[in-house]
């Protein structure tokens, strides 16, 4: 059974840092590409992050956290982590974990291909 779990979230100030982590089992995680993903209230869930299984230094960001955020993934505790920096109220929002099978090139930019997800943790940001 594959389980996906994040934790790492809470509440900051404007300014600071959280870094996030999603532990997985049951799946081969040096053969899944992984992202974040969030979504605010009201909103459509975005993607964040993402960082290929053929190489870790392979990595896509979004434009709006480009800059202040890193993803990096450890092979060897089957661990995603997320880590940010500079946070703004509008980074308020819950984070996902996803991964996806053999996922390449800029493709795991869609959330729309990524098989397996966790249930999310709650960031939020004061202002």
């Amino acid at each position: 059974q594959v389980q996906l779990v994040e934790s790492g979230g809470g509440l900051v100030q404007t300014g600071g840092s959280l870094r996030l982590s999603c532990a997985t089992s049951g799946l081969s995680f040096r053969t899944y590409s992984m992202a974040w993903a969030r979504q605010a209230p009201g909103k459509e869930r975005e993607f964040v992050a993402a960082v290929s299984y053929m190489d870790d230094s392979i990595t896509y960001y979004a434009d709006s956290v480009k800059g202040r955020f890193t993803i990096s993934r450890d092979n060897v505790k089957n661990t995603l982590y997320l880590q940010m920096n500079s946070l703004k109220p509008e980074d308020t929002a819950v984070y996902y974990c996803a991964a996806q099978r053999y996922g390449y090139g800029d493709y795991i930019t869609r959330l729309s291909g990524y098989e397996y997800w966790g249930q999310g943790t709650q960031v939020t940001v004061s202002s």
